[in-house]
């Protein structure tokens, strides 16, 4: 091929390497952020990325568009490797025209979210938006939408990851919310419907950047937020530590690597988890990481619904999905906030054949005007749903406390848990010892000369009879009560009983969760 034409194709991708050029990519850095194709090097492995579209061009002739053109049009689009397992990634360029989206971005993206369906594997996208093109028009925010459509079709199909790493407001914050992780960055990447001057103009309240829609913000109050990082190298490296237990996509088993932590291990430190006192708080993590391989957890969540856990880990090689009660904040209560918490790692995880296991110890929904005016009834119902639709393997193990509907909720033998084990310590009942006492023996006590003392013995005979899991095991609603240090094998073996367990629902459209 003459050498003149392969000259021409070279300086061309040169310049599409450049982006908005080298001064552009320089504020970029000035602003502690990368560029969107180090963000792509940096997240995959080295040398497997294969561009799409490269020199891909806006079509716009308006408000002098024709005279601002670049290569790739403002979004690196392709496919590469993580940990030698494919991915899709498109990867938003504030160097050109701010990121922001045009209708030839936007075809870009749904390419390779069209690809990704077809050949089963994830999508990860980094964002770095001013929002939609203006001087596009409704060309724009009809790109947006044909993106918005195919996250909701891809959901519960592949895995679909969103990384924010800078700028995301307006329309642009609704097709990272459809996919299933969202990680954020500290001081440089937001989100929000409307800005900080809007929400000023509209209802009079002063707010900054970070605290209207920045990562922490998203964290741990509203919990859009999945994972928040300390800088974009950190960000990247944990999708890539999330996208080894997940599966390529819905037909495939999450992926099983070669365990090196003896699946017999008694852990001598369990005996003493659980203190006397039944009110007293402890630590659940302790509990989970002395179980799982070698310790390793990855916490979803972690700052957001602090009384509930949720996150990954493995059993003898084996992705599995934890969900927890955290008696150390809340003594573990269920609420708003940790119900829709739950039932969204719960979906996630039925979606993707990761099994899921339970740690209960709940004293029940937490009660108040609060969570009454704000729906705990119906959000509380979204956890109770997640769990019965879920047809991968259930496992549960009762530490502790289990009481009233909260019982049922978490993964309870009624709602289709596989395998459900306690340990000597849990007390399963409709309500605490106090509670129960107050109403079954309230006229008893009245009429007792010394009610402190009638109350205190009927308490400890209310405790003995009901608060242990003896009751419930009888009925067969717990299939063992176990020794607290024989946990990690007794869960690895009833993994392997459930390794080819099959389950349906009702043939349906789908159902209606209360959302």
């Amino acid at each position: 091929m003459a050498s003149d034409k392969l000259n021409h194709l070279r300086e061309q991708k040169e310049k599409a390497l450049l982006g908005g050029g080298q001064k552009r990519i320089d504020a970029q850095h000035k602003k502690g952020k990368l560029t969107a194709r180090e963000r792509v090097e940096l997240l995959l492995d080295e040398g497997t990325f294969q561009e799409f579209d490269m020199l891909v061009q806006h079509r716009s002739r308006d408000f002098g568009m024709d005279k601002q053109k670049f290569y790739g049009d403002g979004v690196v689009t392709g496919h590469g490797k993580i940990n030698g397992r494919l991915v899709f990634v498109f990867s938003q360029d504030f160097t050109v025209l701010g990121g922001s989206l045009s209708e030839a971005y936007g075809q870009k993206i749904c390419k390779i979210m069209d690809q990704a369906m077809k050949v089963g594997a994830p999508v990860i996208g980094l964002n770095d938006s001013g929002g939609a093109r203006i001087q596009e028009g409704v060309v724009s925010l009809g790109a947006y939408a044909d993106i918005f459509l195919r996250n909701t079709l891809a959901s519960g199909v592949v895995p679909q990851i969103s990384a924010i790493m800078g700028p995301c407001a307006g329309g642009a914050v609704y097709s990272p919310a459809i996919t299933d992780f969202i990680f954020m960055v500290k001081n440089t990447s937001f989100m929000f419907v409307t800005g900080p001057d809007v929400v000023k103009t509209v209802t009079h309240e002063e707010v900054t950047f970070e605290e209207l829609g920045g990562a922490s913000t998203h964290g741990s109050k509203s919990g859009v937020s999945h994972f928040t990082t300390e800088n974009e190298v950190e960000c990247l490296n944990k999708i890539r530590k999330l996208l080894e237990f997940v599966p390529q996509n819905n037909m495939e088993d999450p992926p099983r690597v070669e365990n090196s932590d003896d699946v017999n291990r008694m852990d001598e430190s369990l005996l003493s988890v659980i203190p006397d006192n039944p009110n007293k708080p402890y630590d659940m993590k302790k509990i989970i990481t002395a179980v799982l391989d070698n310790g390793d957890f990855l916490e979803v969540h972690a700052d957001y619904a602090q009384n509930f856990i949720v996150g990954f880990g493995r059993l003898d090689g084996r992705p599995v999905g934890i969900v927890a009660n955290q008696p150390a904040s809340l003594a573990g209560v269920l609420d708003i906030d940790s119900s829709k918490k739950g039932a969204r790692f719960v979906r996630f995880c039925d979606a993707f054949n990761i099994p899921l296991i339970t740690f209960v110890d709940v004293p029940g929904f937490l009660p108040g005007t609060e969570q009454e005016w704000h729906g705990i009834i119906a959000n509380g119902a979204k956890l109770l749903y997640a769990f019965c639709e879920a047809t991968v393997p259930k496992i549960t193990l009762i530490t502790r406390k289990a009481y009233g509907g909260a019982y049922d909720v978490m993964s309870s033998k009624h709602i289709r848990g596989d395998v459900n084990l306690a340990w000597p310590s849990a007390e399963i009942a409709v309500m605490g010892p106090q509670g129960a006492v107050e109403i079954i023996f309230k006229k008893e006590i009245e009429k007792a000369e010394d009610k402190d003392r009638a109350k205190s013995e009927k308490i400890e005979e209310y405790r003995t009879r009901f608060a242990n899991p003896y009751s419930a095991a009888e009925h067969g609603y717990i299939d063992e009560i176990i020794e607290p240090q024989q946990t990690r094998p007794r869960l690895i073996r009833a993994l392997e009983m459930l390794e080819n367990k099959v389950d349906s629902n009702p043939r349906k459209k789908h159902g209606n969760i209360p959302l």
